[in-house]
């Protein structure tokens, strides 16, 4: 999830705690993964998010 999203663990975890990220699936006693549709579907609305906004600061100016 690191490498796929380009976040820190730390940041990942604070984003799991403000409701803006997925919430992790238990493994084991140890252990937590991610569903991959789940992380794939957030870095779909955080590219969907940025394009908006271009496209929001381009009407404007």
């Amino acid at each position: 999830v690191k490498a796929r999203t380009g976040l820190s663990r730390s940041t990942i975890y604070l984003r799991i705690a403000d409701g803006s990220f997925p919430r992790p699936v238990s493994l084991g006693p140890r252990a937590v993964g991610w569903l991959e549709s789940e992380v794939d579907d957030w870095l779909a609305s955080r590219v969907a998010m940025s394009r908006s906004t271009r496209m929001a600061k381009r009407v404007v100016s």
